[in-house]
């Protein structure tokens, strides 16, 4: 599937928040938003005007499809399938984000950043209930198990870089994480609050796709 493969550091310009999108980079002195906390472009420094109600749905919008790392098309599916489901809206289009395979890895604590984790779910190091799931955009289900294929764990990666934050590494209480055997089980509903996401994030993405 085709997706944005510029500058990462750019989107958290355009938007002027951190969106955690090269791990501890994002966090560290050496961030662009750190040296550079103005939006990207010749005119980035001049400020920009107040934005109408329609362009901060748009920024919303813009910021959480970013933070999960979508395109449009799939992001506008996820919510235009929570709307139509009458149920609510903003455990609907939490589920549909948090319970996706590539959030679930980067959740537990396999990688530093979603692109990251989406790596190592295309590359087929992760299992799912034992079988192989390369499927970025698979949803996991109520006690599902999340875990790395044996063989991988022989990987420089996983047996030498992913211990250095794995076990300082806390995950959702919507995980239950087994740090010996680096395997997750999916114990209930993600939340809101521990998505990260404002509720004025996702009422302003509601608002713009039922225009």
């Amino acid at each position: 599937m085709a997706r944005y493969r510029g500058p990462k550091e750019r989107i958290e310009r355009r938007l002027g928040e951190r969106l955690n999108l090269k791990g501890e980079r994002s966090l560290s002195p050496k961030s662009a938003l750190t040296k550079r906390p103005y939006p990207p472009g010749m005119h980035g420094r001049k400020g920009t005007r107040k934005m109408s109600e329609y362009a901060s749905q748009l920024q919303s919008k813009q910021k959480v499809r970013n933070t999960y790392r979508l395109l449009e098309r799939q992001f506008k599916g996820y919510v235009k399938s929570t709307l139509a489901s009458k149920k609510d809206p903003y455990d609907g289009i939490i589920h549909q984000l948090e319970y996706r395979l590539d959030n679930v890895v980067y959740r537990m604590g396999l990688a530093q950043s979603r692109d990251q984790a989406r790596q190592l779910v295309n590359h087929g190091h992760i299992l799912v209930n034992g079988r192989k799931n390369s499927i970025v955009s698979s949803h996991v289900r109520h006690n599902d198990i999340v875990s790395i294929r044996e063989g991988s764990m022989k990987m420089p990666f996983f047996s030498t870089l992913v211990p250095q934050w794995f076990p300082k590494h806390e995950g959702p209480s919507w995980l239950e994480v087994d740090k010996s055997k680096m395997s997750a089980r999916v114990k209930s509903s993600p939340s809101v609050e521990e998505s990260g996401l404002r509720v004025s994030d996702l009422q302003a993405i509601i608002e713009y796709y039922s225009r």
